[in-house]
């Protein structure tokens, strides 16, 4: 990643984001075991995790019955793994490929669920119908500009008394240069509105190279996101920092029951993800 950061304008910095995960899609394909959900009792390893923390705010501990929109779905590995938990699934992505790999997979296992191809910055216009639980995890949000607009998406996709959840790596974890011989600062942890610019042929699981490397990320604070859920009018409920995610960040990460870690000697040092679990409550 360079270590500058550029003005560009929202709809040239998406085009390039969506060529690069559009080319991600069949790389992805491979990397993330989709066979093993030909198991019917599989849930993705993202998925257990979160359902774990969600189920104290959920009514009966489950999703079941419930109707959940999945932001930033991508090939929908996790999405269908929350309609195999039983809830009436929306999955939503601005990548045709990815919906495309989706929609087959729910074919072919059976599941149905609903695919909208749009922004997330865009989902409440594009997305029919309220939601018990807007989810997105994990990997999302350095992807968007604008976290008050965001917000605004997802508070208006809940219902009153609806349930939010996120689960994503700390911006003190993307402040870290990842390939240091130990924990060294090198990217910003505040976001001044200028994107970083990433040019990278490799995916974050997986072989293969990608046709379009170049993508752009924000970095956003912990205080921003959570006062653009409260902005918004979100209730937060519970917030977590966490040792572990769910991917390889640095090559000096060690594997950890559903992910990796930093080695035991530096893990209390700094947070590698962080969950936001907010709720829509009546005016």
């Amino acid at each position: 990643m360079s270590d500058s950061r550029i003005e560009i304008d929202w709809e040239s910095a998406r085009t390039s984001n969506r060529e690069n995960w559009e080319d991600r899609v069949p790389l992805h394909e491979t990397a993330y075991a989709v066979s093993d959900l030909d198991d019917p009792d599989h849930l993705t390893g993202v998925i257990r995790t979160d359902l774990r923390a969600l189920a104290p705010f959920l009514p009966g501990g489950t999703v079941s019955g419930l109707d959940v929109c999945h932001l930033q779905c991508h090939i929908g590995t996790d999405t269908l793994s929350l309609a195999r938990a039983g809830a009436r699934v929306t999955g939503v992505d601005f990548s045709p490929s990815a919906l495309e790999s989706a929609a087959g997979l729910a074919d072919r296992l059976g599941l149905e669920t609903t695919w909208v191809e749009t922004d997330v910055l865009d989902a409440r216009a594009a997305v029919d119908g309220d939601f018990d639980l807007v989810y997105t995890s994990i990997g999302t949000i350095t992807w968007l500009p604008d976290l008050d607009r965001w917000a605004t998406q997802i508070a208006g996709l809940l219902r009153t008394d609806g349930t939010f959840y996120i689960r994503d790596g700390h911006p003190s974890l993307y402040a870290i240069d990842e390939h240091a011989d130990g924990l060294r600062l090198r990217y910003p942890y505040f976001g001044n509105g200028r994107a970083q610019i990433w040019d990278d042929e490799s995916t974050y699981v997986g072989e293969g190279k990608v046709a379009h490397p170049r993508t752009f990320q924000w970095a956003h604070p912990i205080a921003d996101i959570l006062n653009a859920l409260i902005g918004a009018g979100l209730q937060i409920l519970r917030f977590d920092e966490d040792k572990s995610l769910p991917w390889k960040f640095s090559p000096r990460m060690v594997e950890v029951p559903d992910g990796y870690a930093w080695p035991e000697s530096e893990r209390d040092l700094v947070p590698c993800s962080y969950t936001v679990i907010a709720r829509k409550t009546g005016a």
